[in-house]
């Protein structure tokens, strides 16, 4: 056996876009969602009811369509990061992070040594893979979430942290922090999450947001490739054109 490839860091490794649905909860709709061409899954261990008992089924469902399983954990715990990687995630997202130090933390609990000091387990991802501790690093994906305006001034020092593969710029919360509630269309937000995300590249880095089907043009020409989104909208879009049409026609 070798490992299972990881399907959102080859792509970005290799410079190409990728693209990650958040909002799906259920094993079953992983599968139903699975033929449609993404390349991950964002389970939702932060807000959602994701739990460690869950990850099994998620995890596994991601696998059989070759999609990754890229998991929010609540806060920037070594031993929170790498037990949900025991549970077969292929990725993790952390929020919050602010500081140089809080970024390594990141990569110390999701990396074996030498790069990390991830605990010596070899997760369901390592079952039968005789190499597993000489290649899971490759395969493990970081993203860390920049999304209090405290990040932004220490962006730079971020930004020089090693092993972390995805610089994710977060709208809401970060409109939030500069005191714009529910306000991510704030000139001032736009031009920070813009002047964030060209810092992310210019320093050789992976830049990523949260996109919908309106913008995704803007910030791809902007050179963002990490590209998420959710599938609320989308539902909620075929549900209004649906009766719509039905309206119309009586």
């Amino acid at each position: 056996m070798k490992i299972r490839p990881n399907r959102v860091k080859q792509k970005l490794a290799a410079g190409e876009l990728s693209y990650t649905i958040s909002g799906i909860t259920h094993a079953d709709d992983i599968d139903a969602f699975g033929p449609n061409g993404f390349d991950g899954v964002w389970l939702e261990a932060e807000h959602g009811a994701v739990d460690a008992a869950d990850l099994g089924n998620l995890t596994r469902a991601c696998d059989i369509w070759n999609l990754t399983s890229v998991v929010r954990v609540n806060r920037n715990d070594q031993a929170l990061i790498y037990r949900t990687l025991d549970r077969g995630a292929q990725g993790i997202v952390v929020p919050h992070v602010n500081t140089k130090e809080e970024a390594q933390n990141v990569v110390d609990g999701g990396k074996f040594a030498p790069m990390g000091h991830r605990g010596m387990f070899t997760s369901r991802q390592g079952y039968a893979v005789p190499d597993y501790y000489d290649v899971a690093n490759d395969e493990t994906l970081l993203i860390v979430l920049i999304e209090d305006i405290v990040a932004i001034g220490n962006l730079d020092e971020i930004l020089s942290v090693d092993g972390i593969d995805v610089f994710m710029v977060a709208p809401t919360d970060l409109a939030a922090s500069m005191g714009h509630l529910a306000n991510i269309q704030h000139r001032e937000v736009q031009a920070t999450i813009d002047d964030a995300l060209a810092r992310i590249q210019a320093a050789g880095r992976v830049a990523g947001t949260l996109v919908n089907n309106q913008n995704v043009a803007k910030y791809v020409q902007a050179g963002v490739r990490f590209l998420l989104t959710q599938v609320k909208p989308w539902l909620s879009a075929g549900a209004t054109e649906f009766i719509a049409n039905a309206q119309n026609a009586r």
